[in-house]
């Protein structure tokens, strides 16, 4: 049975804007339900391994973890840490990429192009996840990710299941 409509994650890299948005396959029309800031790839656009950068094209979501966790929750290896983020954390470990909150592990959909080889991006644990919040949106600063807002990526967990659509585009 198809479903009459379902969610679509749709990422721009140009304008650094991540929408939700409902595909009613039915009556072929779309409707935006929410739309976030976010920070991608500080190196631009690209599936190369190795790349730091955001790949483009047809992904899924793979995974959702982080499920019950609290806000602020540090993952590392998709696994909580027990920490929960502040400041004092983030001066003690300024370094560090954070992921935080929640993950949402992302699988491309076209082989040669974001599955299999050197341009896989599950292998290259390409998430959208939380970061600190004193971290800038609307501006490029990730290491390959898609970083929200913690209050923005707990809202987009809890309306997608595993299997949503994502699309990344440069536009």
């Amino acid at each position: 049975m198809q479903l009459m409509s379902r969610p679509e994650i749709h990422v721009s890299i140009d304008q650094q804007i991540l929408e939700l948005r409902e595909q009613d396959h039915v009556h072929g029309s779309e409707k935006l339900l929410a739309r976030w800031p976010v920070s991608t790839a500080l190196k631009g656009a690209g599936n190369a391994e190795g790349s730091n950068q955001t790949p483009l094209g047809r992904h899924r979501v793979r995974a959702r973890i982080g499920a019950g966790q609290p806000i602020y929750t540090v993952f590392r290896g998709r696994r909580p840490t027990g920490e929960i983020y502040s400041d004092a954390i983030g001066r003690e470990f300024p370094h560090r990429d954070w992921i935080l909150t929640r993950i949402l592990w992302l699988c491309g959909e076209e082989k040669g192009f974001n599955r299999g080889g050197c341009v896989d991006s599950q292998r290259r644990y390409i998430y959208i996840h939380g970061t600190p919040d004193t971290e800038p949106m609307g501006e490029p600063r990730s290491h390959g990710c898609i970083r929200m807002r913690n209050q923005d990526v707990l809202d987009l967990f809890e309306r997608v299941p595993v299997g949503t659509p994502v699309i990344i585009t440069q536009a």
